[in-house]
């Protein structure tokens, strides 16, 4: 069994996740190994969560834009929960994790978890420049 960080959950709703993103984000902590490393593809983690092959890559999308799930260069069926999310095989590994990533985050290193940027509609953009 893992130890999951509480402060990561208490602000997981802040993110405005859609509950696909959270079915499957709760699927790949099921299958996670200690840090949040998860060796599973699309296909087999849809399958735990009952989802359609467009929802997951729409939920998966949601979850590595706002940085919950961190995806490696070049490599194939492998992602990354965030350290704030992810399991960790002991308090002392926990937070040692949590130390490096806040570490990473103000160094510019590591992204952390944020709501995207807000997209301007096209209803905002005037039609006229002012002189």
């Amino acid at each position: 069994m893992l130890i999951q960080a509480t402060l990561g959950f208490a602000q997981l709703h802040r993110l405005e996740l859609s509950k696909a993103s959270y079915d499957l984000l709760s699927a790949m902590m099921e299958v996670q190994r200690p840090g949040g490393e998860v060796n599973a593809s699309q296909a087999e983690l849809r399958a735990r969560v009952g989802l359609s092959k467009n929802r997951t890559s729409i939920a998966m999308s949601q979850l590595v834009e706002r940085h919950v799930v961190l995806r490696p260069e070049g490599r194939y069926r492998s992602y990354f929960i965030h350290p704030y999310f992810a399991g960790y095989a002991s308090e002392e590994e926990m937070e040692e994790a949590l130390r490096e990533a806040t570490e990473a985050i103000q160094a510019g290193d590591l992204a952390a978890p944020a709501l995207p940027a807000p997209q301007r509609h096209l209803a905002a953009v005037p039609t006229r420049r002012s002189a």
